[in-house]
């Protein structure tokens, strides 16, 4: 049996605003939000769609939470915010 080689992690950079953003999110729902991008840096899976123009990366849904990435380059995202789905797209 050959094990499926799981896809190289990728580097992660948090903006200042999204630290912030994190920092003002109640403690459970920060830790979850952690592990859901740390589920998606290891494995590439999670609920991960590119925007549409006028807004430009990606986000990830965690829960009642949306966080906003942009691909660097191939092994390397930028975290430019967190918030919640009533205010995401405002």
């Amino acid at each position: 049996m050959s094990e499926e080689a799981a896809p190289e992690r990728i580097a992660v950079i948090w903006s200042p605003e999204a630290r912030a953003d994190l920092r003002a999110i109640e403690r459970e729902a920060a830790m979850q939000i952690l592990l859901s991008v740390d589920r998606y840096l290891a494995s590439r899976n999670g609920d991960v769609k590119k925007l549409k123009p006028p807004l430009t990366g990606f986000r990830l849904r965690s829960g009642d939470y949306r966080v906003f990435f942009d691909q660097k380059d191939e092994n390397t995202i930028e975290i430019t915010g967190v918030r919640n789905r009533r205010e995401a797209y405002r």
